[in-house]
């Protein structure tokens, strides 16, 4: 019997992980921003509340360290998070990377300048425009912490991501009880 080195026997943990989290169901969001770095957006599903308590309500967003969007985020010190309707998968598509060419990503949709001045999508369902609390390097990824500025309620069910694609929530009618 051969000897196994322990990189040989130890399962792949990171396709497990993309595996797990595909099963995983998570809104789809334009995070945008504008300021002297310039405007920019990017598609993320990596998006959570954390309080609505305190000064401010605060979110965070997560987004790659290679992104042009994080650089300007840090730099903006501003983010807009716009979660997009079932029937915008178009939109996420382009700001995630996914439609070829060098349009710009903005003329998908209309956009409107927020409070803090990053874009907001005019329909999306909601939109928290926010400004920077906190940005930390974590692995490859910003962790970006905001204190909500506004928020803008628009109309329609969220987009969503899970199984590797694009779907919309859907209610379940609990059974009468017994």
């Amino acid at each position: 019997m051969s000897a196994i080195s322990l990189e040989q026997a130890a399962p792949d943990i990171r396709a497990q992980f993309l595996d797990g989290m595909s099963r995983a169901a998570f809104c789809v969001n334009v995070v945008t921003t504008d300021g002297s770095a310039g405007r920019a957006g990017v598609t993320v599903s990596a998006m959570s509340s954390i309080s609505a308590d305190g000064n401010s309500p605060t979110v965070l967003v997560c987004i790659h360290h290679q992104s042009k969007t994080a650089a300007a985020i840090v730099e903006n010190g501003v983010f807009c998070i716009n979660i997009l309707r079932d029937d915008q998968s178009g939109i996420a598509d382009c700001f995630g990377g996914r439609k070829p060419g060098d349009a710009d990503k903005f003329a998908y949709g209309k956009w409107v300048e927020g409070d803090t001045r990053a874009p907001r999508l005019a329909d999306a369902v909601v939109a928290f425009d926010c400004r920077v609390l906190s940005a930390e390097r974590v692995g490859t990824h910003h962790i970006f912490i905001g204190a909500v500025a506004s928020v803008t309620m628009g109309f329609g069910t969220a987009l969503i991501y899970a199984d590797r694609a694009y779907g919309k929530a859907q209610r379940i009618v609990a059974p009468e009880p017994k």
